[in-house]
Parts: C-alpha cells; sequence; structure tokens
C-alpha cells in the first residue's frame, strides 16, 4: 500500500512515523490565503483537502493524508509569530485565556479520485503568565515557526492550565485517531502493514 503523506511539516512527519507504517513525504504546493468569510473549520477542511487532492494528482494509485491547522483565539487566527516580539505579543494575549486548535484531515484515494475528510478540535487553557515566563520560554524554545507561539510537545506544557481534546496528536498537527478511523472506512487496518 502506497501512502503519502502531503506534507513538509517535519513535525507531521514524526506524528505519521508513530504509526509504524512506510510512507514518503511530498510538498503539496497550495495557496494558503484563507478565503473571505470561511470561518477556521472551513479553511483548515479545504486546505487539508486541496493538498491532499495536488499530490495525488501526481499519482496513479495510492492514499494521499492532508492536513491543515490554525489556532484561534477570541474568534481571531493566531499565525505563526516568526520574531520574538511578535512570540511575546502571542503569548500575552494567551495568558489565561483559552486556545482552540482546528485540525482539517483528508484521505485520498489517488485511483478512484475520491476523498473523505472532518475537522478534529483541540482546546489549550494557559495558565496567567508573567513576562519573564514568556522570555523565558522564548529564548529556551525559539517556537517562532509555531501557531500560537509554543511547542506543546516540549516545555510549552508548562505555560498549561489544562488541555482538552480526544487526541493529543491533533494538537501537534496530525490526528492520528481520526486518521486511522479514517483508513478503517476504506476497510484497511494499519495494523496490517505495521513495519517491524
Amino acid at each position: 500500500m502506497k501512502i503519502v503523506l502531503a506534507s513538509t511539516s517535519p513535525f507531521r512527519k514524526s506524528l505519521l512515523e508513530k504509526l509504524c507504517i512506510p510512507f514518503t513525504t511530498a510538498n503539496p504546493k497550495v495557496d494558503e490565503t484563507p478565503l473571505p468569510s470561511e470561518s477556521a473549520p472551513q479553511l483548515v477542511e479545504r486546505l487539508a483537502m486541496a493538498k491532499a487532492k495536488a499530490v495525488a494528482e501526481e499519482l496513479q494509485q495510492g492514499w494521499v493524508i492532508g492536513s491543515d491547522q490554525v489556532a484561534v483565539i477570541d474568534h481571531c487566527i493566531l499565525g505563526k509569530p516568526k520574531t520574538h516580539d511578535n512570540a511575546i505579543a502571542q503569548l500575552r494575549q494567551c495568558s489565561s485565556n483559552k486556545v482552540t486548535f482546528y485540525t482539517g484531515l483528508c484521505l485520498y484515494n489517488a485511483a478512484t479520485n475520491t476523498s473523505q475528510s472532518l475537522v478534529d478540535t483541540f482546546s489549550v487553557h494557559f495558565k496567567e503568565l508573567s513576562d519573564y515566563q514568556i522570555e523565558r520560554y522564548l529564548l529556551s524554545e525559539q517556537p517562532y515557526n509555531c501557531a500560537g507561539s509554543f511547542k506543546s510537545e516540549g516545555l510549552g506544557i508548562a505555560l498549561f492550565e489544562r488541555l482538552e481534546g480526544k487526541d493529543p496528536n491533533t494538537l501537534v498537527g496530525l490526528p492520528l485517531i481520526d486518521l486511522i478511523a479514517l483508513f478503517k472506512q476504506q476497510g484497511i487496518d494499519i495494523f496490517d502493514y505495521i513495519q517491524q
């Protein structure tokens, strides 16, 4: 079974590696600009599907996994901070607040040009953060390429009061529980493809 992850994200790649199934990765080259009046769930589902389809068009058969994620606070999408100053501003906004991550997932069958897609959510409740804690955290982990300015799989866990969601992998960017279910709906048991 050929499986392609339509992503160049090292985080998504490491998540999919947890399943111990063979796969390759490909760059989907998709415009990620939101459409006017598009909600966060609509955006991530559309982009997950677009990424999977873009890669599937280069194949004759196989399964393509597409995923996209945004972080939302107070009805506004948090982008990647890119700079230290932007990350400080984001974490100040997150302090004592809830950030909801919407993660779109698509499983695309390249042989039949059909797909299944969904959106999973995961929420993070932040502690009250002092400027000192924010500064120390950012200098330690430098999460400038992460939406919300933190890495939950690292020291970022120290910023949280609690987490809400069915799959912690969703927070990092790839809902594995849902992915396994989508494969199952296609009659594929991932345990049949585990590499020893």
